[in-house]
């Protein structure tokens, strides 16, 4: 999670230095062409700071919500943020690993499942030995958890 906060802060960082130095500068240069009505550069500066205003917003916004998880209400039994998962699906026979992350971090290639996915959600709170109906867009899947590691058996 530290590195998500890192990534997130870091990108936060860079858009702050955008909307203060880089932008201005290019606002004033495209003000110098004459009419702002038909300035196309003015037109895409001003475009460019509403977003970025716009992704300052949203991170400053995910910043706050990754400061209230505290790994202490992390269960050390049940998958949570940050576990490791094995599932047993019975329709192919075969056993399939994810890791719960935040939507961050997710990246189904990988494994990297966010919490927050149809996946993910049905995953949560779940122990070895329970069975997991796990529904999503192309279908709906039985699987049985075969082996769970939690963030604090991880940091060990």
């Amino acid at each position: 999670m530290i590195d998500v906060r890192k990534r997130l802060q870091d990108e936060l960082n860079n858009i702050e230095r955008e909307l203060r130095v880089e932008l201005p500068k290019e606002i004033l240069r495209a003000r110098e062409h004459g009419d702002l009505s038909e300035n196309a550069e003015y037109k895409a500066a001003k475009e460019r700071q509403s977003y970025l205003e716009g992704r300052k917003a949203q991170l400053h916004q995910r910043l706050a919500a990754l400061s209230l998880v505290n790994l202490e209400k992390i269960p050390t039994d049940r998958a949570a943020y940050g576990s490791r998962v094995v599932l047993y699906e019975y329709e192919t026979d075969r056993e399939i690993e994810y890791r719960l992350v935040s939507s961050e971090e997710s990246d189904i290639s990988k494994g990297l499942i966010s919490i927050t996915s149809p996946i993910g959600r049905s995953l949560i709170g779940k122990m070895v030995g329970d069975s997991i109906e796990i529904v999503t867009p192309s279908g709906r899947r039985e699987y049985e958890m075969r082996a769970l590691v939690t963030i604090h058996d991880l940091e060990e």
